[in-house]
């Protein structure tokens, strides 16, 4: 069972796949963007969660990293020498959280966001008696309704409160917008940094993220710098958007056929446990390179059954690459990925992060 495989027909399915190539392409992709418009990159480790791929990152330009949680960024500064500039971009509560918050940041630069009172009354008492201070942004909402604050004005009235809180340190306005959510941006953020220098507090980083309208992100000059997570590997809700190609998808997912049951079904050994159940305003639940005419839609926890308008042409053994709807959650299902460079295994890496949800 612990044996590498060579080569794709021997790997143990359902595996995950990613390949080296592609991801590089891809990273470098969007740093070129970001250069040619003057926005330094800081992207979102949620999608591989894996320290030598944030190493490449790092390595084409990004000045640091994003993570979600704060296990998930220990996990991320265990596993390289090379990461040293996190942020955090989560609410962060309770003491146990603040304590490990307190230890990461004597080992790294480190932000986090906040958007409410509370949490950054619980970042002050965890911080007063650090010997640095910590950098905070107010997180803004910006069409996404999801966390942040809901007005510009709020904005401000809340990065006066960090600016005056022991242990603190103003660091910023961040945001999460939609898919093309560009024009919002500049606007909340533009009015909020009028506001904040009006009273004297100057804006030294206005963040923003988001794969599916990353190659836009110069459409918010008030920007400086940008946070895509999913491009390093794309997925089938990208394609679906038009964002990218097959070709462009990095992340597979390995499974193989275990019955043939009909003429236009087939099983595989890869259900809800590795292809993850996320639709995302899709139909189905992956796309079977090389078969556009197959539609994976069912599954079970470990069970997907393909079906197809006519003949399915499967046999039982045979092995399929499946680009899942949402890579970011297939990564955070399996103890390592399967990795590809020119078009054989190099290697297995354990994904350092998975699990961290904390």
């Amino acid at each position: 069972m612990d044996k590498v495989a060579t080569t794709l027909q021997s790997v143990n399915t359902p595996a995950i796949l990613v390949d080296l190539d592609i991801a590089r392409r891809n990273i470098q992709r969007f740093q070129a963007y970001a250069d040619g418009h003057g926005l330094k990159v800081r992207p979102h480790i949620k999608t591989h969660k894996l320290p030598a791929l944030a190493e490449m990152q790092l390595r084409a330009g990004a000045v640091g990293i994003t993570c979600q949680k704060v296990s998930e960024a220990e996990a991320m500064v265990a596993g390289s020498l090379e990461i040293r500039d996190v942020l955090i971009t989560y609410n962060i509560l309770g003491r146990e959280k603040l304590e490990h918050l307190a230890a990461l940041a004597r080992k790294v630069t480190l932000g986090v966001v906040a958007d409410n009172e509370t949490v950054i009354d619980g970042l002050s008492a965890a911080f007063a008696a650090e010997p640095a201070p910590l950098r905070v942004l107010v997180e803004c909402n910006t069409g996404a309704d999801r966390c942040g604050v809901p007005t510009p004005e709020a904005a401000a009235t809340l990065a006066q409160r960090i600016a005056k809180a022991p242990g603190l340190v103003f660091g910023g306005l961040m945001t999460y917008p939609p898919a093309n959510g560009a024009a919002a941006v500049e606007s909340f953020m533009t009015r909020a940094k009028v506001f904040l220098e009006a009273a004297g507090i100057a804006v030294p980083v206005i963040t923003s993220g988001g794969t599916p309208s990353m190659m836009h992100a110069a459409e918010a000059p008030v920007t400086t710098e940008y946070r895509p997570g999913t491009y390093v590997y794309n997925d089938r809700s990208l394609v679906s958007r038009g964002v990218c190609g097959w070709e462009d998808c990095a992340l597979t997912v390995l499974a193989t056929v275990v019955s043939v049951p009909a003429a236009n079904r087939a099983i595989i050994d890869a259900g809800s446990k590795a292809l993850t159940s996320d639709l995302l305003g899709l139909t189905g639940y992956g796309h079977v390179l090389t078969r556009d005419d197959i539609a994976i839609d069912q599954l079970s926890e470990e069970h997907g059954r393909l079906v197809s308008e006519g003949p399915i042409n499967l046999k039982v053994g045979d092995k399929l690459r499946i680009v899942p709807n949402h890579a970011c959650v297939v990564t955070n299902m399996v103890d390592a990925v399967n990795v590809i460079e020119q078009g054989e295994i190099s290697g297995v890496w354990p994904v350092a992060a998975r699990g961290r949800i904390v």
